[in-house]
């Protein structure tokens, strides 16, 4: 186990219905790598992950998006899934919360629908970036160049496209983090 990432904080924002293996694969790979990972949301209590179309596990909540200190964090992880994607992108503290982190230059890594947040903040112009390819004309309109590439970083954003690419999306978040 390495400890390339102790005394790293990192945020993932969801509601019910993200995507679950975009939450465990990203936090098992940061906390092995020494990290601390809070899960954000709406509200205190649980979140509930999916398989795809399939209800799955429930995550205890660390911190609502309003009660948090954006300050604390090194960056975001925006995990998909189409039922959180569209609720969280609506979340003006979730909304808040990406722009800070944005305009502070950390990192911000989203994968497959957790894209919409970012286009719903109007961060994405300007910005190349993958996505879940159903969300390809929602960032091209937003003003962001996509492209269909497992992982993309541009700057301190790195997006990927589907759970198949979060080892790559885990490679890169970390090179990121141990900058």
């Amino acid at each position: 186990m390495s400890n390339s990432l102790s005394g790293k904080r990192i945020a993932m924002l969801v509601t019910d219905g993200f995507e679950q293996a975009e939450l465990t694969g990203p936090k098992d790979a940061l906390e092995q790598a020494g990290a601390r990972v809070d899960i954000l949301s709406t509200e205190e209590g649980s979140v509930k992950g999916w398989n795809h179309d399939k209800p799955a596990d429930d995550f205890e909540v660390n911190l609502t998006f309003k009660s948090a200190n954006v300050d604390q964090y090194d960056a975001v992880v925006l995990p998909g899934g189409v039922q959180n994607s569209d609720t969280i992108r609506l979340d003006k503290d979730a909304q808040q919360i990406v722009k800070q982190v944005d305009s502070a230059g950390k990192p911000i890594a989203v994968i497959c629908h957790g894209g919409w947040l970012l286009v719903s903040a109007g961060l994405v112009k300007g910005k190349t970036m993958t996505s879940y390819k159903s969300l390809k004309d929602d960032l091209t309109n937003a003003g962001a160049n996509w492209v269909d590439q497992e992982v993309v970083k541009d700057g301190q954003w790195i997006s990927s496209r589907q759970p198949d690419d979060i080892p790559a999306f885990n490679r890169e978040l970390i090179q990121a983090l141990s900058a």
